[in-house]
């Protein structure tokens, strides 16, 4: 779906404003008691494959469960999102994408049996599918009509999601990783403003989370459902921008991070894919305006409570642009330059710049990037600009061996066998006859074939230090497991705790951020953390006289902080399974930044304009000094680093 071939459909203010033959027959899946509740879906059997599930990530790369490198080589299999354009009957092909009528469930069943489909995206280099799918499709209780799966009769009778089931259980059982989508609220297709803006456009922010909850709960059992990409292409409505990190109802950044930890919460296999801000401001020359996508990441980027399951995503197409919202003329139409209108070097600093940059070793944002979506016009196009770009995008993705999904995989073909979306992979007639990418004709097939049999890191990737921060700008950021299920530690205080396994290591003056890190970290022993408020276990002298201090006891190190306002309120310090070494060191950030010269993550800002106390790698924090004096306000000044051995 997404912003794509929208031309002048943009309208006012548009872009801104198994077995497989159990399940074609109807056998080995079992039909949910209902849509909105019911027991985790069976999975069947797994075919052989040269994976195992879970992923995580490990740096800028995904890995299986064997810490092998598992390059997303996806396609977006579209249609469970709707197709539906908006105005007319639903049923009516001409008021649906490209005359494409889905029924609200993956496009091509009432053409082709589950079987052929699966082999014909092996026959790609296909290893996983991005399936979107629509918030409707979970309270959705009308059966599919039967014209909907002619080629599946098994699944006559199913609802939208029961269908969904299938399609899922064939698409791992014969070995394909699937990243669930949430590609919109309604099954409206497509783009600008229609109704699916936001994660809460058409619903609130609490309804969308359950939503993924029920969603993470229905698939856990099934190690091949490996992530859940929380929302497609977010964008401005008609009255507001969707921003990053100013903690309302329309901040994507915060929305995402509790949607996350609640996904991971019900289940901790799961990826989570987060895409940046696709479009905020009004497209026109006198308005600030433009498609951010990732770039906020370099200075507030996510953390969650299980390491290494964070990945960032973003789309690019031809024909849209940094500040291009892809309409050809009228209102929404600007003269900002397109993708296609950059050289290949300007359009290479480009991506980098919105995306590719948090592939980055060793910052606070090191994650993988998967660019979810991108494609173009394939069988019959003449657009010599969007060719050429594809070319140039390719190359890219080659080059920096990027995670990919094409959009889109599956779409319907006329009697005489031309696409009726030529940008879709395979295409099927009402016969189930395939024109495809591989078929002769279609220009895309050389750089399809270059990217999919591109040269990419294989085998086992080493584990990676993290860095990750905290941020209380606007409220709680607690990422603690164990401190999520204890009651609030720090009452009437905004509060911050480190993912467990991690330890706090560095603070912001006057900001309320944080740095955590697992880097060396010693192993944390059982008993109770222990919340510090005053000086009564300040041992060892007074290593800043005239200060304030907070400093955990004796065999504890810092994994939290609070403060009210800016100013220090607490420590929180975890027990040590052996003795740490009590010498240390002051390090004072009162007047500039005191970071460590090489490692913890000292390319990257984790507080931007403000000053930044942290301990080396090698350290743990054990202590903090304020003072209300001299028009100090009681913000860090001071950090205890004490060695790790």
């Amino acid at each position: 779906m997404t912003m794509k071939r929208l031309g002048t459909r943009l309208l006012a203010l548009a872009a801104c404003l198994p077995a497989l033959a159990a399940v074609t027959a109807g056998s080995g899946i079992a039909a949910p008691a209902g849509t909105t509740a019911g027991p985790e879906h069976r999975t069947a059997a797994p075919v052989p494959a040269d994976w195992t599930g879970p992923l995580s990530t490990r740096g800028r790369y995904l890995v299986d469960a064997h810490g092998d490198r598992f390059k997303l080589k996806a396609a977006n299999w579209a249609g469970a999102q709707g197709t539906w354009e908006g105005s007319g009957n639903a049923d009516d092909p001409a008021n649906n994408q490209a005359g494409q009528v889905s029924h609200n469930i993956p496009l091509g069943l009432d053409r082709v049996p589950m079987a052929q489909l699966l082999a014909d995206f092996h026959g790609l280099g296909l290893n996983s599918i991005r399936l979107p799918f629509a918030d409707a499709m979970v309270r959705d209780t009308a059966p599919v009509p039967d014209s909907a799966v002619t080629a599946n009769p098994g699944l006559r009778g199913r609802t939208p999601l029961q269908v969904f089931d299938a399609v899922v259980e064939a698409l791992t059982a014969d070995g394909f990783a699937v990243i669930l989508n949430n590609h919109t609220t309604s099954y409206r297709f497509c783009c600008g403003l229609d109704g699916n803006e936001r994660w809460n456009s058409g619903q609130s922010t609490a309804q969308w989370e359950d939503d993924w909850v029920f969603m993470a709960n229905r698939y856990k059992a099934n190690k091949r459902v490996v992530g859940a990409d929380l929302r497609n292409e977010v964008r401005r409505d008609t009255w507001d921008d969707p921003n990053w990190g100013l903690g309302d109802a329309h901040d994507e950044y915060a929305a995402f991070e509790e949607a996350g930890n609640r996904i991971l919460q019900a289940d901790p296999d799961l990826l989570v894919v987060m895409e940046g801000i696709n479009w905020y401001g009004i497209p026109a020359a006198p308005f600030s305006h433009g498609r951010p996508m990732l770039t906020p990441v370099r200075t507030l980027s996510h953390t969650l409570v299980d390491s290494g399951k964070l990945v960032y995503s973003a789309h690019f197409y031809a024909y849209t642009g940094p500040a291009n919202t892809g309409a050809g003329s009228g209102p929404g139409a600007t003269n900002d330059p397109r993708y296609e209108d950059f050289t290949p070097e300007q359009f290479a600093r480009v991506v980098d710049d919105q995306a590719l940059f948090v592939t980055q070793a060793g910052r606070h944002f090191t994650a993988p990037v998967w660019i979810s979506e991108f494609g173009a016009g394939g069988r019959g196009s003449t657009d010599a600009k969007e060719q050429a770009w594809l070319h140039t995008f390719t190359d890219l993705l080659a080059r920096n061996d990027t995670d990919f999904a094409v959009w889109p995989l599956v779409g319907w073909a006329d009697p005489g066998g031309t696409p009726l979306d030529s940008w879709a992979l395979l295409s099927y007639d009402t016969a189930g006859k395939r024109t495809g990418l591989t078929d002769p004709g279609d220009w895309r097939a050389a750089d399809w074939h270059k990217l999919v049999d591109a040269p990419s890191l294989t085998g086992q990737v080493a584990r990676v230090d993290h860095w990750n921060m905290l941020d209380l700008d606007h409220g709680d950021q607690n990422v603690s497991r164990r401190m999520l299920a204890l009651p609030d530690w720090s009452g009437g205080n905004r509060k911050g705790n480190c993912p467990d396994g991690q330890r706090l290591t560095g603070l912001g003056r006057g900001d309320s951020r944080g740095l955590c890190t697992d880097a060396g970290a010693p192993a944390t022993a059982s008993g109770d953390w222990t919340a510090v408020t005053d000086e009564r276990y300040v041992t060892g002298g007074d290593w800043a006289p005239g200060y304030n201090k907070l400093q955990c006891p004796d065999r504890t190190f810092a994994v939290g902080y609070s403060v009210h306002g800016d100013a220090m309120s607490a420590l929180l310090c975890a027990p040590t399974a052996a003795p740490l070494p009590l010498t240390g060191r002051d390090v004072w950030f009162d007047h500039g930044d005191n970071r460590p010269a090489t490692g913890g993550s000292g390319a990257s800002d984790w507080a931007p304009g403000h000053y930044k106390g942290q301990c080396g790698d090698g350290e743990y924090l054990a202590g903090v000094a304020y003072t209300w004096r001299w028009l100090h306000y009681g913000v860090p000044d001071a950090l205890l680093c004490r060695p790790l051995a």
